[in-house]
């Protein structure tokens, strides 16, 4: 699954690692337009995940997962052959957003629903920082083929990426759902399970940070390397490449130290800490890139590292005739706040002088660290006490 995975994300960053280079020049976009068109993928996918992952209690997730990866793959073409403008190419890119919402949580319910219990929390964890290196794949793929072929050719090739998951939903054994009496959109008692939200607004703040960078990061990194005259310590390709591969094993420590320390307090020191070096790295943008490197290294580790553990304390915690639903809650708050990081940090460009300013990259640092901040807001807030319900799901939870 984890290599299917990686397929599926093939696509996912295409858009943000040509934006720079060849789409704002090419259709003129500003901060703001070009941050609306990264984040209509986003915007698709978080209006279509809650009907296809809720679904996922009712059938099986491989089936969604196939249809899913299928529509990926052909709406990636679609950009490469007919995007010519913001208008086109949002829609097109929204479309490719919906049939990852096919293809990311059903994938990770067809990989629980064929799990032991006690198996979730580490599996659960690999599954989704699997994804960090998916998008790293991306970046490098995206970006290399660009350059060498032009943009259009880096749709065309990573369109082939979803057709890996769709060959490893073959070798799936089916799996028939257990009978639910909930109805289709009823995420009524996923709102009342207070421990659950308290990780999906978590998510929400880590999916408004990690989408806001992964959509600037090489314009960023781009302006660095110009700032400084055209000297770099490594070149946007691989900046971004590097900054992705981190994650995993990030995250996946991350979770460690969640099950070692108590879920809440690592989640919380991490994001805190997160905060900071996003402004330090604001804070010194008109720097060397020498002294850039190392923070954003720093970054790249912080940055992901309450991936896995939110995520799983979410699975946790989820009441088992709704996990379906709660994925679905889950997905739809953090690519929601994902498409709108994407736009924020874009407006907060705008706003304080362009992408060509040190102090208007602060601002955008400053918005993310905002926005990252609400994360241990919400994990207090759901901090309640201990009952049979919510204990005997994650009782790390707690801590």
């Amino acid at each position: 699954m984890c290599v299917g995975q990686l397929g599926n994300l093939l696509p996912h960053v295409a858009v943000p690692s040509i934006l720079a280079q060849f789409l704002i020049p090419e259709w003129g976009l500003t901060g703001t337009s070009a941050g609306l068109l990264a984040g209509s993928f986003a915007a698709g996918y978080m209006l279509a995940v809650p009907v296809l992952s809720t679904l996922t209690d009712r059938i099986d997730a491989r089936l969604i997962l196939i249809a899913g990866s299928a529509l990926s793959s052909v709406a990636t073409v679609a950009f490469g052959m007919f995007a010519n403008g913001f208008w086109s190419g949002a829609a097109i890119w929204a479309l490719a957003g919906i049939g990852f919402a096919g293809a990311y949580m059903p994938g990770l319910k067809a990989l629980t629903d064929r799990l032991e219990p006690g198996a979730s929390s580490r599996a659960v964890t690999l599954y989704t920082s699997s994804f960090s290196l998916g998008v790293g794949l991306s970046f490098l793929v995206s970006q290399i083929v660009a350059e060498q072929f032009g943009w259009r050719a880096a749709f065309y090739a990573t369109a082939l990426g979803p057709l890996v998951m769709m060959a490893v939903c073959l070798s799936l054994t089916p799996v028939t759902p257990k009978a639910t009496t909930t109805k289709l959109l009823a995420f009524g008692p996923v709102l009342r399970n207070k421990p659950a939200m308290g990780y999906v607004l978590g998510y929400g703040a880590h999916c408004f940070e990690l989408y806001g960078i992964r959509t600037w990061l090489v314009a960023f990194w781009t302006f660095v390397v110009a700032h400084n005259g055209g000297a770099g310590v490594l070149t946007p390709v691989a900046v971004s490449f590097g900054f992705s591969l981190l994650a995993m094993p990030s995250s996946i420590i991350g979770n460690e130290l969640a099950l070692r320390f108590g879920r809440h307090r690592a989640v919380s020191v991490v994001m805190i800490v997160s905060a900071c070096v996003g402004l330090s790295i604001g804070a010194l943008a008109g720097a060397s890139p020498y002294a850039l490197l190392p923070l954003l290294i720093l970054y790249a580790v912080t940055v992901p590292a309450d991936s896995g553990a939110l995520t799983a304390g979410m699975a946790m915690s989820a009441h088992p005739e709704s996990k379906g639903a709660t994925m679905a809650v889950h997905s739809t708050v953090g690519f929601g706040l994902s498409a709108l990081g994407a736009w924020c940090v874009g407006a907060a460009l705008d706003a304080s002088g362009g992408p060509n300013v040190p102090s208007a990259w602060f601002a955008a640092f400053a918005v993310l660290a905002a926005g990252i901040l609400i994360g241990p807001l919400a994990l207090k807030w759901s901090r309640v006490a201990p009952t049979p319900t919510t204990s005997s799901l994650d009782p790390d939870s707690m801590k």
